[in-house]
């Protein structure tokens, strides 16, 4: 839609993309969201936020894996895209940067001494808003799109920039896949932000936005545009088993907790 905020040419080539300041953006929203709720819980603030940190260059890392994992043969037939412009500029898949993210958090807090679930539970929210974020940053760009719809909210994408840089098809109809896990994810931000500021049992807001956010991929994959097609042939996609194993994940920590009634204040 608009992938490009500005573009110089003359002394030297630089172009600013609407994607690259959007998740930066994402990134400090939820890092500041992150901050604010650690020292609600008690956390020590320098630790959270050398988390976040080396969270964020895990993500990149994880999620650039996992885009060549996905669609390995193309890249094993292409082997130079792998260095190419337009890989370095794509965001990647999410889900490889969570889970990188995920176990360099592990090790962290591990060194650090950071209570675990406790946590993950100051940082979900800032999750949840940031990926919102980052997501409307894709919608600009014009890469995760989805099929081809006649749906009044369809979206056609006309910028020559957005084709050429995530080969998202101009002139025709799609799925806005984009804006539809931003909304999600800002109504999980809304949702997790508010149990944040009751009393909880640790561990229960990182596990409600695994599961909320499993299920809610789970459904935009349906509408969203796949080149390499379902995992193994069949009915579901990588992204799609990957948010059901989140979802029993999520679910299990809720179902675990009702053995335990015990209430950890806030």
């Amino acid at each position: 839609m608009f992938p490009e905020i500005f573009h110089i040419s003359h002394p030297f080539d630089f172009t600013l993309h609407t994607y690259g300041v959007l998740v930066a953006l994402a990134f400090l929203a939820g890092l500041w969201i992150a901050g604010k709720l650690s020292r609600r819980a008690g956390l020590n603030p320098e630790h959270v936020t050398n988390l976040g940190l080396y969270c964020a260059l895990a993500a990149i890392a994880g999620a650039k894996i996992m885009m060549f994992a996905v669609d390995l043969g193309y890249y094993i037939e292409h082997p130079q895209e792998i260095f190419s412009m337009a890989t370095l500029e794509a965001g990647g898949v999410f889900y490889g940067g969570l889970i990188a993210a995920l176990a360099v958090a592990w090790w962290y807090m591990r060194k650090t001494k950071l209570p675990p679930r406790e946590t993950a539970d100051a940082f979900a929210p800032g999750i949840a808003l940031g990926h919102g974020i980052g997501r409307l940053g894709c919608f600009s760009a014009g890469c995760c799109w989805g099929v081809k719809t006649s749906v009044p909210w369809a979206v056609t994408f006309t910028n020559p920039v957005s084709n050429t840089l995530v080969g998202v098809p101009l002139g025709v109809p799609l799925h806005p896949t984009q804006l539809y896990e931003a909304l999600a994810e800002f109504a999980i931000f809304g949702v997790l932000y508010a149990r944040a500021r009751t009393t909880h049992a640790p561990g229960d807001l990182i596990s409600l936005y695994i599961l909320l956010y499993g299920a809610a991929r789970f459904a935009v994959e349906f509408f969203r545009f796949h080149d390499q097609g379902n995992l193994w042939g069949g009915p579901l996609d990588t992204s799609q088993w990957i948010s059901l194993g989140l979802m029993a994940a999520g679910a299990a920590h809720f179902v675990a907790a009702r053995k335990k009634p015990a209430l950890s204040g806030r």
